[in-house]
């Protein structure tokens, strides 16, 4: 079992799958970042997949990197989604995430705004934002728009 990095999808396609718009014609695009919500912020390198947010800060080398945080999954599960996985005898196709049942988003909801809230009281107590409260907002941020996408489509 190991990584086949040849098998990660092209990097312009798998983020135009995920729904993003790619602007511009250099290697690096600009294109929204979903993990807060930003418009225009994230920039793609459309040969290697690296990304990172001028607002945010969120970043990574390639696509897997990009599955993997916007997904919350592990190294493996990630390259198994992408077809990028191999070696035990069995072909893995890239899969999208099953949509949460209401009562399931409706806790996440919950939980992830309760987050919010505590660091925004932190930050009303004068209190700077460590980096690890800064990137567990951010993915609070992204959870919570992945799911009020799913309620859009």
């Amino acid at each position: 079992m190991t990584f086949i990095r040849e098998n990660l999808p092209d990097p312009v396609t798998y983020f135009e799958n995920e729904g993003l718009k790619l602007t511009g014609k250099s290697k690096w695009r600009t294109t929204a970042c979903n993990f807060h919500g930003g418009s225009d912020s994230m920039r793609i390198n459309t040969e290697s997949g690296g990304f990172c947010c001028m607002n945010c800060g969120f970043k990574g080398g390639d696509v897997l990197a990009y599955h993997m945080q916007f997904y919350g999954l592990d190294f493996v599960e990630a390259a198994k989604e992408l077809g990028a996985w191999g070696g035990d005898g069995k072909t893995y196709a890239p899969t999208k995430p099953k949509p949460l049942s209401n009562k399931d988003a409706l806790e996440v909801l919950a939980f992830e705004a309760m987050i919010v809230y505590l660091c925004a009281c932190d930050v009303r107590r004068g209190e700077a934002l460590s980096e690890s409260d800064h990137d567990r907002l951010a993915t609070s941020v992204r959870r919570i728009n992945m799911i009020r996408e799913g309620y859009q489509s």
